[in-house]
């Protein structure tokens, strides 16, 4: 009973290791190589497949998907003899199964190798400027060589990248340096040329500001000169008519001896004005020189020594008060102090002359006769003043 025993547990046992051997189950984008007796037999599919147990043997699992493998970075030597590192990213997928498991031991190494060699040969014909900048010629030059040596081995390249291109470190530094100066060359060169719009801008505005203004100031030289000819053509008009207006004046009043007499003396007090002058000597000869006058006027012609009364009296307005109602006190204390100035010009000239006192005093007394000798009438007025209008400032108007 135990022997029974024994031989169905064994039974049992190899029935389940010889069905466990018989069903393999194979994963989803996987692909099984089945070998018999170590010969190639078949492949298996994914899914649930039937082996013979303890004949068929499946001795590998080929991952069918596209794999992603990144080699370390490998010195290349370029074209101008400088070192630089490049590492790579190769994207592949297996198409024949029993290809990359015969064919090939290790189709990973393989295909870093041959990438390292093709990579090689690449950048070698390139110098440094060219490497850095012409990534996807490198690519494409990859992926080409690649492509071609691997499909033998039921291996398909997808793709080929270059993470990364690192140069030594001292051309990294005048690399550093040569686009500094490039970009300073740039930064120089755009200021520069907007230095240049600014100045020709700044020029044109400038000019066109200087046009404007020289047409305004010819504007306004011509509008001050048209002006300043209206102005003296007015200016010359109104002192024509002024001098006809004087002149025609002159002529209706008939003007004689006296009133040029008159005006001088109105004159005399003229010449005394003014901060500079500190003393102011009266001639003793003024007597003569008005006689002199008079008689000088005599032969003035058209000016008469004695005339009837002007022609056209001018209208005065509102007459001035009567000499009835002036105010005669005063006239006798000035008729005392002309006669004391007289004597105190007398006087001075005798002590710094003393040899001429007797002729300056002489000359006080005529100069002092006309003062005397005006007799004033009973309500005490000058009769000059009678014929004088005490508002005309030449003397020359006719009696209220």
């Amino acid at each position: 009973m135990p022997a029974v025993l024994i031989i169905l547990v064994v039974i049992a046992f190899f029935a389940v290791v010889a069905l466990a051997r018989t069903v393999r189950i194979i994963p989803q984008a996987r692909a099984g190589i089945v070998e018999r007796f170590g010969k190639y037999r078949t492949t298996l599919d994914a899914g649930l497949n039937i082996v013979v147990p303890f004949v068929d043997k499946v001795r590998y699992v080929i991952d069918l998907r596209e794999q992603v493998v990144s080699f370390p970075p490998q010195p290349v030597i370029t074209e101008d003899n400088l070192v630089v590192s490049i590492d790579t990213v190769i994207y592949f997928q297996v198409t024949d199964p029993v290809s990359a498991t015969y064919e090939i031991a290790n189709y990973i190494q393989a295909i870093e190798q041959l990438t390292m060699t093709t990579l090689r040969n690449i950048v070698g014909g390139m110098d440094l400027e060219e490497t850095l900048t012409s990534r996807d010629s490198i690519n494409s030059g990859l992926r080409g060589v690649l492509d071609d040596a691997t499909g033998r081995w039921g291996i398909r390249v997808n793709r080929v990248e270059l993470k990364g291109i690192d140069p030594p470190p001292s051309i990294k530094d005048s690399m550093e340096k040569q686009m500094r100066a490039d970009r300073d060359k740039r930064a120089a060169i755009l200021t520069a040329e907007g230095e240049r719009q600014s100045a020709i801008l700044t020029a044109e505005g400038n000019k066109q500001a200087a046009i404007l203004n020289a047409e305004g100031d010819r504007q306004a030289q011509i509008l001050r000169a048209q002006a300043d000819r209206e102005a003296a053509i007015l200016r010359s008009q109104g002192e024509g008519q002024a001098i006809q207006t004087v002149f025609q004046a002159i002529h209706d009043g008939r003007p004689d001896q006296s009133l040029l007499a008159y005006q001088y003396l109105q004159m005399m007090p003229k010449i005394a004005e003014g901060d500079a002058n500190k003393v102011w000597i009266v001639p003793s000869e003024i007597g003569k020189a008005l006689e002199g006058l008079g008689s000088t006027m005599n032969s003035l012609k058209g000016i008469p020594d004695e005339v009837d009364g002007p022609v056209r009296r001018v209208d005065m307005g509102t007459p001035p008060p009567s000499v009835e109602d002036l105010d005669v006190d005063g006239l006798g204390d000035v008729s005392s102090a002309h006669d004391e100035v007289a004597a105190a010009i007398a006087a001075a000239q005798q002590a710094s002359n003393p040899g001429s006192a007797r002729k300056a005093g002489e000359a006080a007394a005529e100069a002092a006769e006309p003062a005397e000798s005006d007799e004033f009438d009973e309500s005490g007025a000058d009769p000059a003043v009678e014929s004088a209008d005490p508002s005309d400032e030449g003397g020359n108007a006719p009696p209220a």
